[in-house]
């Protein structure tokens, strides 16, 4: 009975378990969500095609190491760095989005509210958002292609100096009139910042998303892609369907009605967020003059 229970002694301790307390239950978590967020990331960008290379690189290199082939150690040891440097400035684009998304979360503010007293600017008025909603609607109706970029708190001057500068109060038939065909400035895109049109004719970049639909052309494209690198929302009319599509944070919405489109511009405006500081600071006030 001793040498069975010593037996089972010694291999019960090769099955042990190791102790797992909190903290590591927590890093678990931290990078299974980082490796979602990285799939995620990589399946819709160009990068999936990247990494599928590299994989096969790595694989190569794995054979390499098993079979001991002296000269091809050599050299990818004394080619490491150069690797590095390579992926890197091929993922350049792609790491430059990552970093200004994790800029854009502002997550010490949303963890520590150091400014409640301040009230958040609204964007735009009531007047602009009606003036954007009926001339969209118009010229879907008409079949009029458009490309209105509406800023938020991220500068697009970099895409405003690739058009010419217009600076004009937002009125429906100003923007029918710049987009409508055969007229010098219908070409591009329009940048909205606050209540006026700050330029017309502008460049924007197109996007590497793989999983729009092929039926999409270089407007929609464009729409995205603005939305992807800025914090920027973009309202676009096709001009071959008339149909009306929204982009917002690289997600394109499609056939948005003149509703949804006015409910999404409403959001947008920050007005809630203003009215809520407005009262908050009321509040305040009464509360020290109660005092």
């Amino acid at each position: 009975m001793r040498a069975i229970a010593s037996f089972f002694s010694r291999y019960a301790s090769l099955f042990r378990f190791p102790s797992i307390g909190p903290t590591d239950v927590l890093e678990i978590i931290i990078l299974a969500f980082l490796m979602y967020r990285f799939l995620l990331w990589i399946q819709t960008t160009r990068a999936w095609t990247l990494l599928k290379g590299i994989l096969t690189v790595l694989v190569c290199v794995l054979i390499v190491y098993l079979f001991q082939m002296d000269t091809l150690m050599y050299i990818v040891n004394r080619g490491i760095s150069i690797v590095i440097i390579t992926i890197v400035v091929v993922f350049q684009p792609e790491l430059r989005r990552v970093l200004e998304q994790l800029g854009e979360r502002n997550l010490i503010s949303s963890i520590l509210p150091l400014d409640t007293v301040g009230v958040p600017e609204q964007l735009f008025s009531d007047k602009t958002l009606n003036e954007l909603v009926k001339a969209s609607v118009e010229m879907g109706k008409a079949r009029t292609g458009a490309l209105i970029v509406i800023y938020q708190k991220e500068t697009l001057e970099e895409y405003e100096r690739t058009g010419i500068s217009v600076d004009a109060v937002v009125t429906s038939q100003l923007l029918i009139n710049i987009f409508e065909h055969n007229t010098p400035l219908h070409d591009g895109a329009v940048i909205i910042k606050g209540d006026r049109i700050t330029s017309a004719t502008c460049y924007l970049p197109l996007t590497d998303n793989m999983e729009l639909s092929k039926e999409l052309g270089t407007r929609h494209r464009a729409g995205v892609g603005i939305s992807e690198v800025t914090d920027s929302f973009t309202i676009i009319v096709s001009e071959e369907t008339g149909h009306i599509s929204v982009a917002y944070r690289g997600a394109l919405e499609r056939g948005v009605t003149a509703e949804r489109l006015r409910e999404r511009l409403t959001v947008l405006q920050n007005k809630s967020q203003v009215n809520r500081s407005k009262k908050l600071r009321i509040l305040k006030g009464w509360g020290k003059n109660a005092k």
